[in-house]
């Protein structure tokens, strides 16, 4: 396991131990979770192109396509869109899913089909389910009250 804190480091870290564990003949898979504001970072698409050059179907990034970053929507700063078709042209194997729904995501998680390596689009709504914060961007980095965090916990059980 690895956590990266700078944006932009988890992707090309995991693509190295992919490659590593093709050239040493391993049947590890490695799994990467970053943000669709991280995509942002110039070393992510480095990564995706290095992993399809070295036809790294070990390899599974999943992208949360939540649309929302540090202080605005991520459309807004620097547009990702049509993600989906970029990530393909970049050599990759693309799912699309619905990020909240736990039945498509473990279907997705399925190893490569074609060779490549997969990207996954895990399609999400930042706070889901709580009507104050869903799909706002101030919720990037603000904290709940204990009164909010109370309000959520019962919008939650619903």
């Amino acid at each position: 396991e690895f956590s990266t804190g700078a944006l932009g480091h988890a992707l090309p870290y995991g693509a190295g131990i992919a490659l590593a564990s093709k050239r040493d003949d391993h049947p590890r898979r490695v799994f990467v979770v970053l943000s669709d504001g991280e995509c942002q970072e110039g070393s992510n698409w480095e990564a995706f192109m290095s992993a399809a050059h070295f036809g790294l179907d070990n390899l599974t990034a999943m992208v949360d396509r939540n649309r929302l970053q540090q202080g605005a929507r991520t459309e807004d700063t620097n547009g990702l869109d049509p993600l989906d078709e970029k990530l393909a042209a970049f050599g990759l194997e693309v799912r699309e899913i619905d990020g909240h729904d736990f039945v498509a995501l473990l279907k997705a998680l399925e190893p490569s089909t074609t060779g490549k390596p997969v990207a996954i689009i895990a399609n999400t709504k930042k706070g889901k389910g709580v009507s104050f914060i869903e799909d706002r961007v101030e919720w990037h980095h603000k904290v709940p009250s204990a009164a909010e965090v109370t309000l959520a916990l019962a919008e939650l059980a619903g």
